[in-house]
Order: C-alpha cells, then structure tokens, then sequence
C-alpha cells in the first residue's frame, strides 16, 4: 500500500497519540500541560500557539474519538466517527511546503488549535486508510500485557505485535520455552 509521506506521518500521530492513554501500569501520558506541550515538541506540531487546559481537555476528546475508530468493527461505522472528527476541525484543505518536505496537503486552518490540527490531518488520514479498504490495518497489539495501537503496514497484513523487537519477541520466547519444557517433562 502506498502512503504519501504526510499521511504517514499523521497516522504515526493517531497511533502516538493513543498510546499515550493510561493502560495497565502505563501512565497517562497527556496527564498535564507539561505532557501535551512534550507531545506537541516530539511530533513538530506547528502554528498551535500557547497550550492551556482547554487544549488538553480537547486532545483528550480526540484521542478517546481515534480509539473509537480503531475500535470500530467495520468502515461504516469508522466513517461517521471520522466525518465527526473532521467537521469538529473546521478542515480547510491547504497545499503547503514546510521543514524541508515538497508539497503535501495541511487539513486545519491555519491558527487551528492542536486539537482541531490533530483531528483535521490525522482524521484525514484515517480517512483515506478507511477508503482504500484497509481498515483492517487499524490494530491492538495482541501481546495479552500490552494493547497498544498500531497501523499494519506489513504486505500482508500480518503483523500482530505494535514492536515485533519487544512485544513479539517476548511471546515467541515464552511459547519455545514453553514448548521446551513439554518436550523435557
């Protein structure tokens, strides 16, 4: 499947953005300001101007309306959780060249805060991945300890794991030792 560069970078964003919801023995990430502006600084959101308790409060939403597409079983009801997104942004489609990348197409108004930035690009992005019929690629990590989001961007659509080096890694090694021990008793 191939995915123009914007687009990538914003479903990176959707998936970032949703693992930082508190799971398990995870914190939330986005608790305070000081974690929505890190968030903000890692993912070179730009043109957001001051963050306050309005802008956490509002990615928060966000965040909860991605996982609610992730979680939906099929497109027809990921679309109308996306339209949502989208309409609530006030998209305004601009073509832009910024940080060294050639033209791509920004979805908020310029001035839009981060939440309606985050809803307008990355929804746009899961708009087009709904699109193209490959919802399916929209996963939880299978890992039983873990749950993190990720997009499946294998050929196949095989991957299981969010980090194959982490998660995928340690459930191979318990089954062979598993497996080893069966073999052994």
């Amino acid at each position: 499947m191939l995915i123009p560069h914007d687009t990538r970078i914003a479903l990176d964003t959707v998936v970032d953005l949703m693992n930082t919801a508190p799971q398990g023995d995870r914190p939330d990430e986005l608790a305070d300001l000081e974690g929505l502006r890190a968030f903000v600084h890692a993912h070179k959101i730009s043109d957001v101007g001051q963050l306050g308790a309005d802008d956490l409060r509002a990615v928060r939403e966000v965040r909860e309306k991605f996982t609610a597409v992730f979680s939906a079983p099929e497109p027809r009801i990921a679309a109308p959780l996306i339209n949502q997104l989208v309409a609530a942004a006030g998209t305004t489609p601009q073509l832009t060249d910024h940080d060294g990348y050639d033209l791509h197409v920004h979805y908020f108004a310029p001035g839009a805060s981060v939440a309606d930035h985050l809803g307008a690009d990355c929804g746009m992005a899961l708009a087009f991945i709904v699109v193209a019929g490959e919802q399916e690629r929209l996963r939880r990590c299978e890992a039983p300890d873990c749950g993190r989001a990720f997009v499946d961007l294998s050929r196949n659509r095989s991957r299981r794991y969010c980090d194959s080096r982490t998660c995928g890694n340690r459930l191979h090694v318990a089954a062979y030792r598993a497996r080893r021990k069966e073999a052994a008793g």
